[in-house]
């Protein structure tokens, strides 16, 4: 296994299937084969993985005491596993993200605060979890099936956007990354503010349907349609399968 420290993280490369400068694209994807500019070499595009924690997935923590089915936000989570070990493998840029709050709450607006305590699950309060949503908090960690290495990176963020309050704009210019592959939840909130966030500072994005979930199928459809909608308004969105058939090393296939 080899250490990828040129790409400012600590990766590995399976010595059984090594890779020589690795691309990926054309994905298949809709509304337009992804990316616009026919491929991107590897080392400049990041996979995100966003919020794969345990308040937003895992028995209960703040998803689960809300009364939601985790098994929707949960469903994206094996796909999403295997595209993150396949990232790791060609030397793709990792990016884990993290929503929560300070312990004091200085960082929780109040209404967000007011409206999670309508619906039974306040920021901040008690829960099976630890308290809601808060850093450091054991519903505040990332599942270990996705868990992030040594060296990757990680964001915290207070908010729904992965760029709002946080490095994330500056990490990417200055590992020169101009395409990002979003995974994660929710895919209408989480996932979709980073999107449209990252679209509109200049990023080729593709979202992976089946390495993302909602709390509602129907708002998890719907996401992803709005983003192939006036020809890709935010970007495109693929399948796993789709990206790992569109990885490529000279004139052959990877994954």
């Amino acid at each position: 296994m080899d250490d990828l420290s040129e790409y400012g993280m600590t990766c590995t490369v399976n010595r059984l299937d090594p890779l020589r400068h690795p691309r990926l694209g054309p994905v298949a994807a809709d509304p337009y084969p992804w990316p616009y500019d026919g491929t991107v070499a590897a080392d400049q595009a990041a996979l995100m993985c966003i919020d794969w924690q345990v308040d937003f997935c895992g028995p209960g923590g703040y998803v689960d005491r809300m009364g939601y089915d985790i098994g929707l936000t949960r469903a994206g989570l094996p796909a999403a596993a295997r595209m993150l070990a396949h990232a790791r493998a060609i030397g793709m840029l990792v990016i884990h993200t993290r929503e929560g709050h300070c312990a004091d709450l200085s960082d929780l607006p109040a209404n967000k605060r007011w409206r999670s305590a309508q619906i039974g699950a306040e920021i901040g309060g008690p829960g099976p979890q630890g308290r809601i949503l808060v850093r450091g908090e054991p519903g505040w960690e990332i599942l270990p099936e996705v868990a992030p290495q040594p060296g990757e990176v990680l964001i915290d963020k207070p908010g729904k956007g992965a760029f709002y309050a946080t490095q994330l704009d500056l990490v990417l210019r200055t590992k020169g990354i101009t395409h990002l592959v979003l995974t994660g939840i929710t895919t209408d909130v989480c996932v979709h503010t980073t999107m449209r966030e990252a679209n509109d500072r200049g990023y080729e994005c593709l979202v992976l349907s089946d390495c993302t979930g909602a709390t509602e199928l129907g708002n998890h459809v719907a996401a992803l349609r709005m983003v192939t909608m006036q020809g890709g308004v935010f970007g495109c969105v693929a399948t796993s399968d789709a990206v790992l058939a569109a990885t490529t090393t000279g004139d052959h296939h990877a994954g």
